[in-house]
């Protein structure tokens, strides 16, 4: 069960990063372009989608990604509770 718990808490780890690096990018003319910026937009573009649909931008900025990276910080904290409810 650890191994698996371990194993989840990485992958959102990851994904996270994914995400952290694919918002980065739209700070960079034309890095959404390339390879590992269209590989993140089909990985991240799916998950992030609700969230800007749901939360309009403020002017400029788009704080949807950061919702969206809150989200996965509390499904760890989840995991970790469960965890501990089961163990």
């Amino acid at each position: 069960m650890y191994l698996l718990f371990n194993f989840l808490t990485s992958l959102i780890s990851l994904y996270s990063w994914a995400l952290i690096i694919y918002i980065l990018m739209s700070w960079f003319p034309n890095a959404r372009e390339t390879g590992i910026g269209q590989f993140l937009a089909r990985i991240c573009e799916p998950y992030l989608e609700p969230f800007r649909r749901i939360i309009p931008p403020l002017g400029m900025i788009d704080i949807s990604p950061i919702v969206a990276i809150l989200v996965l910080r509390f499904a760890t904290g989840g995991l970790h509770q469960l965890f501990l409810w089961m163990a």
